[in-house]
């Protein structure tokens, strides 16, 4: 061994103080940060923190619904939060909705989660038959965060039947259904009209539109007095 190799040799030894810690850093750091994705390690987080940040993503997501522009942005980060949320919180609404039934509500608060997983399992298996280039999650994801139109109407709904005639109320909660209808429908179609094949963009439409049709209607037909 050269007397160089030695004293490189030295110097390398001299650097190590025998410590094993370090800052534990994510590969690709420093790639631009996405919808919901920390910049940082979450090993260490608090839970608090971990929880505030998915509220804020689901809220952003929430925001992109009622505003759609972004088309791509449901896509690319996707999470079934919300519209776990959004179904909860209709079938816990909607379960109350027969106040002179004998039952406990059971079957209408299963006939949200029926409608709503299965509709949209059926929406991705037709979009994929038709070649589209979505996932069954991303799918789920968009049909289930667009719910929250069709949930902002049951609440104007429950509302109404408060404070309107029964002929007025009726009237007002038909207009209400239909613009939830139609919001959601327009909603969900600008984000996933791109992932089909553009000569099939109808018959993926197609089922999309009796999705939320039969939730529209189930939101009209619960909220008769």
């Amino acid at each position: 061994m050269t007397n160089q190799e030695e004293v490189a040799k030295l110097d390398l030894y001299d650097g190590f103080d025998g410590s094993v810690e370090g800052d534990m850093n994510v590969p690709g750091s420093n790639r631009k940060q996405t919808l919901g994705e920390p910049d940082f390690n979450t090993l260490d987080e608090p839970i608090s923190d971990t929880i505030s940040r998915d509220l804020r993503a689901v809220g952003i997501k929430f925001k992109h619904v009622l505003f759609p522009r972004e088309k791509t942005s449901l896509l690319k980060e996707w999470d079934l939060w919300g519209p776990l949320l959004l179904c909860t919180f209709m079938a816990m609404v909607l379960q109350g909705s027969d106040s002179s039934s004998s039952n406990d509500g059971g079957p209408e608060f299963a006939e949200v989660f029926v409608i709503v997983w299965i509709g949209a399992l059926i929406v991705t298996v037709n979009s994929k038959l038709l070649g589209g280039n979505i996932s069954l999650f991303q799918s789920v994801c968009v049909l289930g965060y667009c719910l929250l139109p069709t949930a902002l109407a049951l609440i104007v709904c429950r509302i109404i039947m408060m404070a309107a005639s029964e002929h007025l109320s009726l009237i007002l909660r038909v207009i209400v259904s239909m613009v939830g209808f139609a919001w959601a429908t327009y909603a969900s179609v600008l984000f996933l009209g791109d992932s089909q094949p553009p000569g099939r963009k109808a018959l993926a439409v197609y089922p999309i539109f009796l999705f939320y049709f039969v939730i529209s209607w189930l939101v009209l037909s619960h909220s008769v007095e």
